[in-house]
């Protein structure tokens, strides 16, 4: 599955593009896997059960089927579409949410396109806690885009609004459907329960060499998980060539990452003072 012009010419100008029913014929695996998981781990934020007070988020690339999504045809159509045939995997979580989302952005990356690729587990609407965008918003040096950076997170002082009524585009969604968008476009969700279910793939384009200190920047922040590893064993185990193509460049400049990993499981190790 390739994307046609006029999908790539959307998700440029609009930054976010759906794909309802996309994954129909996997989702009830998809459903079994991403439980499996959660009680293979014990639980979300340190190994407690989700208990629908706040967000519980893992790491989803566990189990052979959710990392069978890697080499979907459909999805890597998607991806290489939108980033290029070598384009990075960059991980990604699994989460229950509680409550409203407010306004934010992935990510704000000028050079280097990063995108979220989201797989919804329950029916949403847009009173339920489907996710929101808000479209032309992930263009950085817009006039739009920069207003939108500057005030969008005082919505109410500034604009006299709040975060729902903030004009966007809800995406309702039913299990199966498929949304993709710019780690920079606003999004958000507001209305929702307390046990939503949502896991992503993020994907980036391949960093150029003279860009390669802004990824391993990006990686860093994988120590706050105590990362040691660029990915579970789950995604390297008889990976195929197909999919190494887009674990290399990662695995290439991860190895800081265990180094920060430790200073800070040290840190945090460390009895208080005073």
């Amino acid at each position: 599955m390739q994307l046609t012009q006029e999908q790539k010419n959307f998700f440029e100008t609009f930054g976010f593009i759906s794909f309802p029913g996309l994954l129909k014929d996997r989702i009830g695996q998809v459903i079994e896997d991403f439980e499996t998981t959660w009680k293979k781990v014990g639980g979300g934020h340190n190994g407690k059960p989700h208990d629908g007070k706040k967000r519980s988020c893992i790491g989803m690339y566990q189990t052979e089927g959710i990392v069978s999504l890697l080499d979907d045809p459909r999805l890597v159509g998607i991806a290489s579409s939108l980033l290029g045939a070598d384009y990075n995997f960059m991980g990604g979580d699994g989460n229950y949410y509680v409550g409203d989302t407010s306004w934010h952005s992935d990510g704000w990356h000028a050079k280097v396109m990063h995108i979220k690729i989201a797989f919804y587990l329950d029916p949403l609407t847009r009173d339920t806690g489907c996710l929101r965008v808000i479209p032309g918003s992930h263009r950085i040096n817009d006039g739009f885009a920069k207003d939108l950076q500057s005030h969008l997170g005082k919505s109410q002082e500034y604009y006299g609004k709040s975060g729902c009524e903030i004009p966007a585009i809800a995406l309702e969604t039913t299990p199966g459907d498929v949304l993709v968008f710019n780690h920079n476009t606003k999004h958000s969700a507001f209305g929702g329960g307390s046990w939503r279910r949502m896991f992503t793939m993020n994907l980036c384009e391949q960093y150029p060499q003279e860009n390669l200190q802004e990824l391993k920047d990006y990686l860093s922040g994988a120590a706050r998980f105590w990362a040691m590893e660029p990915y579970n064993s789950a995604v390297l185990k008889n990976a195929p060539a197909t999919r190494m193509r887009h674990l290399q460049q990662v695995i290439d400049n991860f190895g800081h990452v265990p180094a920060l990993s430790r200073k800070m499981m040290e840190t945090m190790a460390e009895p208080a003072r005073g």
